[in-house]
């Protein structure tokens, strides 16, 4: 048991009390923002919002670049996402529904992209060069494009939300970021249960329509 308490702790032991402070409090709004989600509410986006420009600050000084441009990102979709989610055109407002053929080919586009970029952005920095820098190119192409399909209300964000928060519950406590690994492993449990509920809400409207 001490010895979990040491792997989880002790990246902390020469942290300043500042970096600490700002990941605990990037996590509990992180988590916020995906009950949120699950719940359909617009508050996923202004706690988001808080949580994601905390990270884009403790990346940039863990030198995390793939995160970095993730949070960047994150802020920019979420405002775009609060727009999204609150437009009224007429009667129509964004309901759930399930990707088209083109909304695929879209996510597709923006994984390949995102990653591309942030290999060029490693290998600028001289930096392309551990394993943990292929899978965090991977995630970042996973959640561009899960926050583009979570901006429009598609049920196929929670899958790659899955995907993602699979590979990052591992690789954020390797990274030495303990708080922010048991955050996503919460992540993947509320990604699940937001698959679900977005499930349910998609079925019953099938069956009343």
């Amino acid at each position: 048991m001490n010895q979990i308490f040491d792997f989880f702790l002790e990246p902390y032991r020469t942290a300043s009390s500042l970096n600490i402070f700002l990941e605990i409090l990037a996590v509990i709004f992180g988590i916020a923002s995906v009950w949120f989600a699950k719940k359909e509410s617009i508050w996923v986006y202004p706690t988001g919002i808080i949580s994601t420009v905390i990270y884009v600050y403790i990346c940039y000084q863990f030198t995390l670049y793939g995160d970095l441009i993730i949070n960047i990102y994150y802020t920019g979709m979420s405002i775009f996402g609060w727009y999204m989610w609150t437009r009224v055109v007429g009667n129509y407002h964004l309901e759930i529904s399930r990707t088209t053929k083109k909304d695929k080919l879209k996510a597709l586009g923006i994984f390949l992209i995102t990653a591309l970029f942030v290999i060029l952005v490693y290998i600028y920095f001289n930096r392309f060069d551990r394993l943990t820098d292929y899978f965090d190119t991977f995630t970042t192409g996973i959640f561009f494009a899960a926050m583009w399909l979570m901006a429009n209300k598609k049920i196929e964000h929670w899958s790659l939300w899955i995907i993602g928060n699979t590979v990052s519950v591992p690789l954020y406590f390797i990274k030495g970021l303990g708080f922010s690994g048991l955050q996503f492993t919460i992540f993947l449990i509320l990604a699940y249960q937001g698959y679900l509920a977005w499930k349910k809400n998609l079925d019953s409207k099938k069956q009343t329509s």
